[in-house]
């Protein structure tokens, strides 16, 4: 039976928050293992309007869902880009990521940002990217590894790029399984 969307409801829904200057690897990269390991129709990406976002490259997309119209959801996903430290600071986002604190999240690059803003970062070990060091320490993290990925309770944050692979995984091996992740990764050549 369909969501509110017209999507498929059945299974896992993964929720993505987009924006206006999200990175289309990042984003690609961590719907690519969701689709890889839950099948099509598993990712729903957000926002707080249907308004069509044009993205770091210049791709116009349309958000799938309202975070108020949102089905429930099982695992969030944070992707990076330029647009990120503007989004952060949309009131309507931080009560999303809030309020879905305690569900496995992956977040990857400047989408660190977003997790901070939502309050994700506190008292987590946090990985990401090393010129986002000084700012995160604003969101209270226990501690900071740039250039690593950590996983920290339900969060795994990664630096920018491909390591939003390695967040996407780790959220996707919670979901359906170590074997699926794993199998994801070799599929991706990782």
């Amino acid at each position: 039976m369909p969501d509110s969307a017209g999507l498929p409801a059945e299974g896992p829904v993964v929720a993505v928050a987009i924006y206006a200057g999200i990175s289309e690897l990042e984003l690609g990269a961590m719907v690519t293992v969701c689709r890889l390991c839950g099948g099509e129709g598993v990712t729903r990406t957000v926002n707080r309007s249907r308004a069509s976002i044009v993205t770091a490259g210049g791709l116009v997309m349309t958000p799938q869902v309202l975070y108020a119209a949102l089905p429930e959801v099982c695992a969030l996903l944070l992707p990076g880009g330029p647009g990120a430290a503007r989004a952060a600071r949309d009131p309507l986002l931080r009560a999303f990521l809030s309020s879905h604190a305690a569900l496995p999240t992956g977040a990857s690059g400047s989408g660190l940002l977003l997790a901070g803003e939502g309050g994700l970062l506190r008292g987590r070990e946090v990985g990401g990217p090393p010129e986002l060091e000084d700012t995160l320490w604003a969101h209270e993290p226990a501690s900071l590894h740039p250039g690593e990925v950590r996983r920290s309770g339900p969060l795994t944050s990664a630096p920018g790029g491909v390591g939003a692979l390695q967040a996407a995984l780790a959220v996707a091996g919670t979901l359906w399984g170590e074997n699926a992740a794993r199998d994801a990764a070799y599929r991706l050549g990782l």
